[in-house]
């Protein structure tokens, strides 16, 4: 009796140490958080600098100062967490870049979107599997297998979205914004469906139906993924416009508002679908129709309290992956042979640039090829600036390293260490130097970006206002096609004229059946008072 009330003792103690350590991670967190976003104010018109930046360098110092503390034994006070990074993190950073993407300027290049994003990402990871394969198998790493050089390939071919979203503007350059944000957003789907099949598949034999059967596999998770966020941001909508939560509580209506939003994500997920594109896609529906459905003050609300959630999701992975990036257990598996290290990190980062510029120059060939109109055209600058904003690799890179080298963030091997580490110098060295660089060579390379922005999209920048609405678009009127634009009678003036056919044929179907159903823009909402409630229109 005496023994077992001392373990239930011991017990007690080892979770009240826990629960004391879980507080003073929270609180340090916070604090650091808290200091990005007040260095970041601070260099708010630095031309180099931006918060994910800051809060990389940031992370770095702290963990450098939790080294030295420890005495060498521990540099970070959080294990880096895949599953935080998919299923808290990323989802308010993607959700809210599909609520404020332009869809006008998002849509008329989504022929090109998809082009960089899915076909380019394959050649990009082919490229990369290939170099890795035949040059580390000659190499004293360790073990590897034909499924971990495959996953190598998926890993790298990840590009950071979240760092793209503030090394461009979608309002100097809307253009550039639209391309390498929205391949971004496809390009993570590609690679974690990539990386999900090399996982899945029995890759010991290789023939010509498996690899049909793993474009068919993308191809289904690419339409089953969009068409749910569009059928979930739809339902928000039609739930909002039939019972308008807003006449009797704004709180609500925000609440049903954001966790529609969230359910898209974990739908997805529990279906095995692409989370990431289900919930962009859920923001762009959401923002054409639910957004319009609710009163103004919940409108102020939800916009700034899902830029708000996106902006310190993004702050956390980046002080997460720069104090994570001195965990001394990774780095003391390549403390004896530091050159290797730095070669495979080398090799790594060469195949990156190499099989980004692969696909970049061709198929912006093949895109200008498809363009009528010069003005839609991505220009020679303009392929050199996607070629160089898309080497950033974040923390989808880190978080399927993390998944594939390792188990519990821990690992015993050292071939899965040298991988792990060599990840995390391409991570820190490309957001260092190409999102530093980044900036200036749009300056260098696009002087008159705000003249270029106005020749290239019609629509208005975003507003800076707190109250004026942050999705106003053009798309509503009909003049926003200007009065040269002849209708058309033909197959040959239908592919001439392709964003503006289909953009108006899309205006006149969503007028005539969708917003009386789902309601948008120019729905008034039921006020309290008035004898009935009026029709989306």
């Amino acid at each position: 009796m005496v023994f077992d009330f001392g373990t239930l003792v011991a017990s007690l103690n080892r979770l009240s140490t826990s629960d004391h350590q879980s507080i003073v991670s929270i609180n340090l967190f916070v604090a650091l958080i808290c200091a990005c976003i007040i260095i970041g104010h601070l260099l708010e018109e630095n031309r180099w600098m931006n918060e994910s930046i800051t809060a990389l360098v940031i992370g770095l110092c702290t963990g450098v100062i939790i080294l030295l503390i420890s005495g060498g034994k521990n540099s970070h006070i959080l294990v880096f967490s895949e599953d935080l990074f998919f299923i808290y993190l990323l989802p308010p950073i993607i959700f809210n870049a599909g609520f404020q993407v332009k869809k006008k300027s998002f849509f008329r290049n989504f022929s090109t979107i998809i082009l960089f994003g899915a076909v380019g990402t394959l050649i990009s990871f082919i490229i990369i599997s290939f170099g890795a394969t035949s040059i580390f198998k000659k190499w004293n790493i360790g073990n590897l297998e034909i499924g971990d050089y495959l996953a190598i390939g998926a890993i790298f071919s990840a590009t950071d979205s979240v760092c793209t979203l503030q090394v461009l503007s979608q309002d100097e350059t809307p253009l550039l914004y639209s391309l390498v944000f929205g391949e971004g957003v496809v390009n993570d789907a590609t690679s974690v469906v990539l990386f999900n099949a090399v996982q899945n598949f029995d890759l010991s034999h290789i023939n010509t139906s498996k690899a049909l059967e793993l474009v068919g596999n993308f191809l289904y998770l690419f339409a089953s993924s969009t068409i749910l966020g569009v059928v979930t941001g739809l339902l928000s909508a039609y739930i909002i416009k039939k019972l308008y939560f807003g006449r009797h509580s704004t709180d609500r209506e925000v609440a049903i508002v954001i966790l529609m939003a969230y359910l898209s994500y974990m739908l997805a997920e529990l279906f095995y679908l692409s989370a990431i594109l289900t919930v962009f896609f859920s923001g762009i529906v959401m923002s054409h129709y639910t957004w319009h459905n609710v009163t103004e003050s919940s409108r102020v609300t939800t916009k700034h309290a899902f830029a708000t959630l996106s902006f310190i999701a993004e702050i956390f992975i980046f002080l997460y992956v720069g104090m994570d990036a001195l965990d001394i257990e990774k780095w003391r598996f390549v403390s004896d042979s530091p050159q290797l290290s730095v070669q495979v990190s080398s090799i790594l980062l060469g195949l990156v640039l190499v099989g980004r510029a692969a696909f970049v120059f061709p198929l912006s060939f093949l895109s200008n090829l498809m363009k009528k109109s010069p003005e839609d055209r991505i220009s020679f600058n303009q392929q050199i600036i996607i070629w160089w904003a898309g080497l950033m690799r974040g923390a989808v890179s880190v978080a399927l390293a993390y998944n594939q080298f390792t188990r519990g963030g821990h690992t015993q091997l050292r071939a899965n260490a040298i991988m792990i580490t060599s990840t995390i110098t391409v991570v820190l060295f490309s957001t260092g130097v190409f999102g530093l660089m980044t900036k200036p060579l749009i300056r260098l390379l696009q002087p008159s970006s705000k003249h270029l922005s106005r020749m290239i999209s019609s629509e208005p920048t975003t507003p800076k206002s707190f109250i004026v609405p942050l999705l106003e678009s053009t798309q509503d009127s009909e003049a926003d096609l200007g009065p040269n634009v002849p209708r058309p009678h033909s197959l040959r003036m239908l592919l001439s004229t392709p964003s503006h056919t289909v953009h108006r044929y899309w205006r006149k179907f969503d007028n005539a059946f969708m917003r009386p159903v789902f309601g948008g823009r120019g729905f008034v909402p039921f006020v309290p008072g008035s004898p009935t409630e009026p029709s989306g229109h």
